[in-house]
């Protein structure tokens, strides 16, 4: 049964959590993702979820104590942002090449420096090639939403990989929304129980957790993770009919917004999406065929669905809220750039960094990105490669 609330995303998030009742939640705040585990060691301490809570000294400590948990048999979460994910950095990829299917909550964040508290996405996309699947929420309901989908995901035997959740500091992490819940029971169905085939805590089957690895076996489970991650896609499309058969909520790899004669369109994620989609609706009633795609699944990365969603388009911008200060773009560019390699002929595509630390990003700059692309697909000039989009000056 579906009932309505009105949560931010913060409390979207620590409520799904109650719902599953996970084993163990480890968890050090950091500002904008506090909320989570501050929410959650209530529920603790009033006794509605059975969960082990351990308070730690530092995020590093947070995800090793999720990563021992996850090794002795047990279903672990914990929640971080920014310098926090940061500090988790090594013991990100001692869990996914563990193939520990640890969920996440990031609440996206900048990082320093300068010292930045608001939201874009260079946390996350700096950690993008650990080995952890990646889902993104344009609004409150979507993270709730991609937290519920997440354990059947990165548990399911086919992948066993950990899952980051992402949603946009600030931005979604503390507006409330009202945003439409399962019950408890329904949740716990969809869900399902934990049962990992091998564990610390199995007496029959004794095993090492993260052994050293020489040469003659290392990149044998580095393929043996690229090989999941590729399975990965196809059961989080599994995982999104069941749910969309319980919510009536459809979600794919990425969502295609009036995209299906655009000639102009845009590729972006997160909360953004919200803002261009008003922009794309304005230029559609002035006769402009504009589109865009919001990618909901950065990793795996939806390389030739992507492709066949943008063949027709004759312009394209990539939009990225973070840096990777290759000279060349951002992380998103580079990936939706890779994928249209092979199309015939391709879409004339252009980069954009937009929004970090928190720059505010609004229709206009969006119809500003538009009119360019316009005068693209008219045949005029390509211009810069990339370029940031509302720096002053």
């Amino acid at each position: 049964m579906n009932y309505n609330e009105r949560l931010s995303g913060n409390e979207a998030i620590a409520f799904a959590m109650k719902q599953i009742d996970p084993d163990v939640m480890a968890a050090f705040p950091i500002t904008p993702s506090t909320e989570i585990p501050q929410y959650f060691a209530q529920y603790v301490a009033n006794g509605e979820v059975n969960t082990e809570f351990v308070p730690v000294e530092s995020e590093h400590s947070s995800l090793s104590a999720c990563i021992g948990a996850e090794a002795a048999g047990a279903r672990a979460v914990t929640a971080t942002s920014s310098a926090g994910l940061a500090l988790m950095y090594e013991m990100m990829y001692v869990a996914a090449s563990s193939r520990l299917p640890i969920t996440l909550a990031c609440v996206n964040r900048a990082l320093s420096g300068p010292i930045n508290i608001n939201n874009d996405h260079s946390d996350s996309m700096g950690i993008r090639d650990a080995g952890w699947i990646q889902l993104y929420a344009e609004n409150n309901q979507e993270a709730y939403d991609n937290f519920l989908q997440a354990m059947p995901i990165g548990e399911d035997p086919s992948v066993r990989l950990p899952v980051m959740v992402c949603q946009d500091g600030f931005i979604t992490s503390h507006a409330l929304e009202n945003i439409v819940l399962l019950d408890t029971d329904s949740v716990k169905a969809f869900v399902g129980e934990y049962h990992p085939e091998h564990y610390l805590l199995k007496a029959e089957n004794p095993l090492a957790v993260g052994a050293y690895d020489l040469g003659c076996h290392y990149m044998e489970h580095k393929v043996q993770q690229a090989e999941a991650m590729k399975a990965a896609k196809a059961r989080i499309l599994e995982v999104a009919a069941r749910f969309e058969a319980l919510t009536g909520r459809k979600y794919g790899l990425f969502e295609a917004y009036r995209m299906e004669d655009a000639e102009v369109a845009l590729v972006l994620i997160g909360s953004s999406a919200g803002t261009a989609k008003v922009a794309v609706d304005q230029l559609r009633e002035q006769g402009v065929k504009a589109g865009l795609v919001k990618i909901r699944v950065f990793r795996p990365f939806p390389a030739q669905e992507l492709a066949q969603a943008l063949q027709h388009v004759k312009a394209l911008a990539i939009m990225d809220k973070a840096e990777s200060f290759s000279a060349n773009g951002g992380p998103l560019f580079s990936e939706v750039r890779g994928a249209l390699y092979d199309l015939e002929p391709r879409p004339r595509t252009v980069g954009y960094v937009y929004g970090l630390g928190g720059r505010d990003i609004t229709p206009a700059h969006f119809h500003t990105v538009f009119a360019r692309l316009q005068a693209i697909a008219a045949g005029g000039e390509l211009g810069p490669v990339y370029t940031h989009l509302g720096q002053r000056g």
